[in-house]
């Protein structure tokens, strides 16, 4: 898939790795396949992945593939997007959002 060279795809066994230890802020997509606006949002994530590339990790997680952290983080609906600075949750959006909403979850 094109533009998909700086998109992360997380799971139960890469987490720690991409996001506890990731130096740099990290914004996450929990979805699922099944989720319509799911796939609405999916072009805006993969383009931040291009934008922010070096300066924030964009990652997805499948929460039907990685059970494990959704519980962890609670995740009742999809699409939900998280940002973690340090390993910490930060922000958190739940629903279909914009590129700006998203962008303002970040950190400055």
């Amino acid at each position: 898939m094109a533009g998909d060279a700086n998109l992360v795809h997380l799971n139960d066994l890469n987490w720690d790795d991409e996001v506890t230890k990731s130096t740099v802020p990290v914004l996450v997509d929990f979805t699922a396949v099944w989720c319509g606006p799911c796939k609405v949002l999916s072009p805006i994530i993969q383009k931040l992945s291009d934008e922010l590339a070096g300066k924030v990790k964009v990652a997805k997680l499948d929460i039907d593939e990685s059970p494990a952290i959704s519980a962890k983080f609670g995740i009742r609906g999809v699409p939900t997007v998280m940002v973690f600075v340090g390993g910490e949750r930060k922000a958190q959006h739940v629903g279909l959002t914009n590129r700006e909403n998203l962008l303002k979850l970040l950190p400055e």
